[in-house]
């Protein structure tokens, strides 16, 4: 998805281009595009004889919906329990949590 949030609408033969070596087959690719399509992730347009695949979700509506289950299935929808764990974990600072507050404290203003 990644490739198509940063490029926008793709071929097949572009994602195998752009894939790293060692690339993949282009009906590996083909299949794993079609199987994103069946999930809804893409959509497609035809193009003669070949489809050009793009997002059907934004990626901050990924990115939304996949933070929402994460704190549902391992914080009880509790998002204060997540903050807390990354406090303690230490991955986020005192100083981007106080960042934090002020970004939030700055929406509830507007």
């Amino acid at each position: 998805m990644t490739y198509f949030w940063d490029k926008g609408p793709l071929f097949v033969k572009e994602i195998v281009e752009l894939w790293p070596e060692p690339k993949p087959h282009f009906n590996t690719i083909s299949t794993f595009v079609r199987g994103l399509e069946a999930k809804g992730w893409l959509e497609h347009e035809v193009f003669g004889n070949t489809f050009r695949y793009r997002p059907k979700v934004e990626l901050s509506e990924h990115r939304s919906s996949m933070l929402s289950k994460m704190v549902k299935n391992l914080f009880g929808c509790n998002y204060l329990n997540f903050v807390s764990t990354l406090v303690k974990d230490e991955k986020i600072s005192t100083d981007e949590l106080k960042e934090l507050i002020k970004k939030i404290e700055n929406n509830n203003n507007d």
